[in-house]
């Protein structure tokens, strides 16, 4: 195999899309629920609207979109420690949790955000 320079090492974050000013319920729901802790955004980013967010070496920002539609195919996976507790968790705060298809290494399984973006949370055996 050739030596690439210039190659990708990682990600820094995902970006999700969220309605023209629902930044208390992104806070409500990334940070109160999902135990996220929120990061300022850079004054001239903060103009635009939204929210970021960090936790787990998880980098989460939602942006404002004019003509938002929730995504329900694609999303962002987070690695929890215990699922069984994480879902119970969500239950208590009445979100809703899905258990997902078998995949190899993992428990799994889908929430949304209060935008109705898919979330995927997945536990490692």
């Amino acid at each position: 195999m050739e030596d690439l320079a210039g190659r990708v090492i990682g990600i820094d974050h995902v970006q999700v899309s969220m309605p023209i000013g629902e930044e208390p319920a992104a806070r409500a729901f990334y940070a109160g629920i999902l135990g996220l802790e929120e990061v300022p955004k850079p004054a001239h980013l903060a103009a635009s609207g939204g929210c970021w967010f960090t936790g787990g070496g998880a980098n989460i920002h939602l942006g404002v979109e004019r003509d938002f539609r929730p995504a329900r195919k694609a999303h962002p996976a987070l690695l929890v420690d215990d699922l069984e507790a994480f879902a119970a968790r969500l239950e208590t705060a009445a979100v809703a949790f899905t258990p997902g298809k078998p995949l190899e290494g993992y428990v799994r399984g889908d929430i949304a955000d209060p935008f109705g973006n898919r979330i995927e949370l997945m536990q490692k055996l």
